[in-house]
């Protein structure tokens, strides 16, 4: 009798976490719809049947003045509340209002402690962020071996920027051991999916030859990829680049640029 019970719970917990998974789920597709109201209410009902997150994006409508006026304080309350139990993404986003001051005291520890707590939950954004925290030591101590450490898990999920911090890490030899060959390749994965940083960091490899045979047209064309994205940085360095090059080498690389196609992080094979 008490095993038939327990089963009973179970299957009735489990059954809410799905309708309130549902919920939130179809109250992300009512806002991309622009049906703001049907989300709020889709969020409200997530909430209300055991989903924190419903209350964290009630709190991201709020913040981002989406279907209401921006209303920062009403976000902070909601983030407290959906934070408190246990939404991973109220956390970090909570966290990152103490660490900037806004509309909430400026409290490192206390971002910190909120940021880290998302963390350690497995959300990739809170790895990211607690990652940085260690490593510019505000709310901690400064530990660049456990900020590598965080961006590892973090881009193992497919975190852009913490790809991107981790190829910085393995370059500087900051919390890891340098190596040139891994940066390269962790910045190849960021400029395969069309990040800026990451194109930019490969043109700046090819170019120097660090953790890559040099090759100054594929500098050329991952410099141009990178300009045309924004990038002033970028577009000084191709420039730069076209004068030491031929015309011959300077046509293949930039019909290496105009075929080449972003590939989202995690789709490619």
């Amino acid at each position: 009798m008490m095993l038939m019970r327990y089963l009973f719970v179970v299957s009735l917990v489990c059954g809410i976490a799905e309708i309130a998974h549902a919920d939130t789920d179809g109250g992300i597709k009512k806002l991309e719809a622009g049906d703001i109201r049907g989300a709020v209410d889709a969020f409200e009902s997530a909430y209300e049947t055991g989903d924190p997150d419903g209350a964290f994006y009630i709190g991201r409508l709020f913040e981002m003045g989406l279907g209401t006026d921006q209303d920062m304080r009403r976000a902070a309350a909601l983030y407290a509340v959906a934070s408190e139990k246990g939404s991973l993404k109220a956390q970090n986003r909570l966290g990152l209002m103490y660490l900037n001051g806004t509309f909430v005291l400026q409290d490192y520890a206390r971002a910190a402690e909120l940021i880290c707590q998302a963390a350690e939950g497995g959300y990739p954004n809170g790895l990211f962020n607690c990652g940085l925290l260690y490593a510019e030591g505000k709310g901690v101590d400064q530990d660049p071996v456990k900020a590598a450490g965080y961006w590892q898990e973090a881009a193992a999920d497919g975190h852009v920027a913490a790809i991107n911090y981790l190829a910085m890490a393995y370059r500087d030899g900051e919390g890891v051991a340098a190596d040139p060959e891994e940066a390269f390749r962790q910045f190849s994965i960021t400029a395969a999916a069309g990040n800026p940083l990451g194109l930019l960091e490969v043109a700046r490899a090819y170019e120097a030859g660090v953790g890559v045979e040099p090759d100054i047209a594929m500098a050329y064309a991952y410099a141009n990829l990178a300009a045309v994205r924004g990038l002033d940085e970028a577009r000084l360095l191709r420039d730069r680049l076209e004068t030491r090059m031929d015309p011959q080498s300077l046509e293949t690389a930039q019909a290496f640029s105009r075929t080449w196609k972003a590939v989202p992080i995690g789709s490619a094979g």
